[in-house]
């Protein structure tokens, strides 16, 4: 008799704690896309101290993520999942609402990052696409939104296909694509970070503090510009928990993730303290310029290597293209993978738990890409557009960090005898309280007046924001009542212990 085999497919265990860090190299990749804007609206030291600051507490968020990494080993979805784990007991939508706030702050890395490369691009190697018929044409509008259509949009599109490709491709391949541009992104901090001290290039006059000026010009006080930016910087300086999203891929999880976490932090804290000291204080904030006519708030890289080296404008331009590609591969390989978990975890349609025969999350991926490419043809229509969307991205991923940090006090209380390869001091737990307390000050105070990163008093993006949470409040009702066939319950049985099983009649995922 014939029988019927259903293959089930799981991620596989390919990657060390290095790979993992290598992959959370993107994270200074994200610094270079928000160093400019940061600079010219605070200020050369105002950038320096606040970028500084919040990686220390991006820092402080991973080492405690490290004892909730190592308690869900086989969890896909990093913090999102840590999130509803601790949640679901109280409130069953937190967890979907978190996972697709952190998914689409990973997500739009592609778009917000990759149109930064179009633009170096086009300003070092292709200048009269800038004035083409052709690349410069009026946007159409469909259901009354506008679609624009630039060389840094196209190229930036081909791009994440690319990147697509070879992250369906398998793990390692996606892996390697990460180490050969890290390798690259290096040369280019390195230089920025140490060389400008010895050549004599690095100016102490170059660095001004403009925060209450500009606050002024702004119609607002210092503390908020303060913590607007302290909230828009969440989305770079926090990132490096992205290691904790491939805890179910590494040789030995209970061992890699959290030494991928901490090393990741270290490094984090190096790069976004030197790099600003060391880009600012050779080109100068006084130099910046956003108008326009004039933007050359990503483009100063160049000229500060070029002050630097005396040569090799065109070759740092091709650097930071190529440490920007890694974020753009980072941002793929985690995002996916948060949906992936979600949807396999019941918060989600069943369509994104899907892996593909090289064992990823294909289906995510491709949605990834989707996104990016409509974000693209939608918010790119010049370089500010970057930031945009990063901050529309913000709002969710900030609250995935309140709901995670919260709840690892929660799982403390809820889970003691939950066995924990790390259990760190209980001196962190309260710390953990107080950051998700300060996370949930950046999201409120911050979130809502986010527009002044870009010197924009409108809500829009708050509510865009707030829009795609909500979507993920509506897929989740799909996924329980027509995919599962089940009652929406608004609290779910959550076990004391991994092998507990539910007593009867009781809500379960």
């Amino acid at each position: 008799m014939a029988t019927a085999v259903v293959e089930e497919r799981e991620l596989l265990k390919t990657i060390s704690w290095f790979d993992g860090f290598v992959v959370a190299l993107a994270n200074p990749s994200f610094l270079i896309t928000g160093l400019g804007g940061s600079a010219l609206s605070l200020g050369g030291w105002g950038a320096v101290i606040l970028w500084t600051v919040s990686v220390i507490f991006g820092a402080l968020h991973n080492y405690i993520y490290s004892e909730t990494a190592t308690m869900f080993p086989k969890l896909s979805g990093g913090i999102a999942i840590y999130a509803h784990e601790a949640w679901k007991r109280y409130f069953s939508f937190v967890g979907p609402v978190a996972a697709f706030g952190y998914w689409i702050g990973w997500s739009v890395v592609l778009s917000a990052t990759g149109v930064v490369v179009g633009f170096l691009v086009q300003a070092q190697f292709y200048t009269s696409s800038a004035t083409s018929a052709f690349w410069t044409a009026a946007p159409r509008h469909f259901l009354g939104i506008p679609f624009y259509w630039s060389f840094p949009i196209a190229l930036t599109s081909v791009i994440i296909i690319v990147i697509w490709a070879f992250n369906v491709s398998g793990m390692r391949p996606a892996v390697w694509v990460g180490y050969v541009t890290g390798v690259l992104l290096l040369i280019p901090l390195a230089v920025l970070m140490f060389l400008p001290y010895i050549t004599g290039d690095w100016h102490s006059s170059n660095l001004h503090n403009n925060i209450s000026t500009n606050a002024h010009a702004l119609g607002t006080s210092s503390a908020t510009l303060i913590v607007v930016w302290l909230y828009a910087m969440c989305w770079s300086s926090y990132g490096m928990e992205c290691c904790a999203t491939f805890a179910p891929e590494y040789h030995d999880t209970a061992r890699d993730t959290p030494k991928a976490l901490r090393v990741s932090a270290i490094f984090g804290v190096m790069v976004y303290c030197l790099l600003p000291l060391g880009a600012m204080g050779t080109f100068g904030d006084q130099n910046l310029v956003f108008s326009a006519t004039e933007n050359n708030t990503i483009s100063f890289y160049a000229t500060a290597f070029h002050d630097i080296l005396g040569f090799g404008t065109g070759i740092a331009i091709i650097l930071l293209c190529a440490g920007i590609v890694l974020a753009m591969n980072t941002a793929t390989a985690d995002g996916s993978r948060a949906l992936y978990g979600i949807s396999q975890d019941g918060m989600t349609i069943k369509w994104l738990g899907k892996l593909n025969r090289k064992h990823v999350p294909a289906n995510a991926m491709t949605l990834d890409a989707v996104l990016n490419i409509v974000l693209l043809f939608t918010f790119a229509s010049d370089a500010s557009g970057a930031l945009k969307i990063l901050i529309f991205s913000n709002l969710g991923y900030v609250l995935c960090h309140v709901f995670a940090m919260s709840g690892v006090v929660l799982l403390r209380k809820d889970r003691p005898n939950w066995p924990r390869p790390i259990k760190v001091n209980r001196i962190w737990i309260v710390g953990a309280g107080l950051l998700a307390a300060f996370d949930a000050v950046l999201l409120i105070w911050g979130g809502w007046n986010s527009g002044l990163a870009w010197g924009d008093t409108s809500k829009t993006t708050v509510y865009q924001g707030i829009a795609v949470l909500l979507i993920a409040a509506v897929l989740y009702i799909y996924r329980v009542v027509v995919q599962d066939k089940r009652k929406l319950a608004l609290r779910i049985w959550s076990p004391a212990m991994p092998d507990d099983v539910p007593p009867a009649g009781v809500a379960t995922e």
